[in-house]
Order: structure tokens, then sequence, then C-alpha cells
């Protein structure tokens, strides 16, 4: 199961976070500046699969951006790999341009790919589906 997804630049800066289990907004921060310096620290060549405490992350780097899946220690980290890498394709396929002005249209993608932690729905045309009903509606 997924616990939370971010997405955080080089500088550590947390870009956008989803939370599947609830997690104290004063313990949020602390796991995400523990989780981000865990994740930057590592080298280009080492695996991007990390134990983590009670829960394993699995990551990507995409240009400046780094994208963290914490998940549980059942969850297979190969599948939570091509998700990312999913996910990054979605993104790409919606956003021509820089994403970063537009989260709250990232966060309907990834509610359409994960609900309550686990994976819903990978085909990028029925995840982007949504967001083109809405813009069809905001364009008419």
């Amino acid at each position: 199961m997924i616990k939370f997804v971010l997405m955080v630049n080089r500088q550590g800066q947390t870009r956008l976070s989803r939370y599947y289990q609830p997690v104290e907004l004063n313990r949020r921060a602390a796991l995400e500046a523990d989780v981000v310096r865990c994740c930057l620290s590592r080298k280009k060549d080492q695996c991007s699969f990390v134990e983590y405490k009670d829960f394993k992350l699995v990551y990507r780097q995409y240009a400046a951006l780094y994208i963290v899946v914490g998940v549980t220690d059942t969850e297979n980290e190969l599948s939570i790999y091509e998700l990312v890498h999913n996910f990054v394709e979605v993104l790409d396929k919606y956003f021509s341009r820089v994403i970063m002005f537009n989260l709250d249209r990232v966060h309907i993608i990834l509610d359409e790919m994960i609900q309550n932690g686990h994976i819903v729905e990978t085909n990028k045309s029925r995840v982007l589906a949504p967001l083109t009903a809405i813009d069809k509606m905001a364009d008419s």
C-alpha cells in the first residue's frame, strides 16, 4: 500500500505532498525533511529503493524534480517505480511546460491514479479524461 507521494526539488523543498494514511501536521514536516535528506544524499549509481524506518522509499529523479513514494514493506518496489514513471508520462502528456503553477491539476491526476493508497488506474487516456472534460467546460 502507498503511504505517501512527494514531489521535491533539488533544494529539498516539497512542491507536492499527498498522504494516504493519517500523519499529524507537525510530524509531516519532520518526516518530509528526513525522507528528502535520505533520498537526495544518495548517489546516482545507487538503487532507488531505500529501507526507511517501518516502510520503503521508492524514488525517481527527473531533471531537478524528485518524486518519492513511501510504501509498506509488502508492496512491490518495481511496480511503484513504474507507477512513478507512468505518472511523469501523464504529466508530460498533459502539461507542455511548467507544472508548478498548476498543482491543482497535478492533484487531480494523482487522485485518478491512486485512491486510498492503492493504484486504480494507469491508462494515460483514462487518467486524463476528467481534466479533458474540465478543460472543455472551461473553454465553452
